[in-house]
C-alpha cells in the first residue's frame, strides 16, 4: 500500500508491531538513512527473496528506496511471500523531509 510521508510517518509511530525496510544499495546507504531502518536490497534478488521470506510476517514493514518505485516492487515482493502489511513510502527518500542519520 503507498501512503504519502505524513502518513506513513504518523503509521509507523503510532505502530507497536513495526519495522522499517530501506531497501536500497549499500552504496545508497552509506549516504544515509531513516534512523532504525534496516537495510535489505532488492537489487540482490535471490538474497532478497530469502530475507523477506524469513521475516515475521506478523510485523508491519514500512518500507522506503531512493523515489518509491523499487520500495513498490518490494511490497509486491512481500505480499507474494505472505506479508500482509508492507507500506511503501511514496516519493522515497529524496522527497524526505524527517532526519538522516
Amino acid at each position: 500500500m503507498d501512503l504519502t510521508q505524513e502518513d506513513w510517518v504518523s503509521q509507523f509511530e503510532a505502530d507497536q508491531n513495526a519495522v522499517m525496510l530501506d531497501v536500497r544499495t549499500e552504496d545508497e546507504c552509506n549516504q544515509g538513512i531513516i534512523e532504525c531502518s534496516i537495510n535489505i536490497d532488492i537489487h540482490k534478488e535471490q538474497e532478497f527473496v530469502v530475507a523477506i521470506e524469513v521475516l515475521d510476517k506478523s510485523k508491519n514493514y514500512y518500507v522506503y528506496c531512493r523515489s518509491g518505485v523499487r520500495s513498490a516492487k518490494a511490497c509486491a515482493i512481500m505480499n507474494e511471500l505472505g506479508i500482509k502489511n508492507a507500506y511503501n513510502l511514496l516519493g522515497g527518500i529524496i522527497e524526505w523531509n524527517g532526519d538522516i542519520v
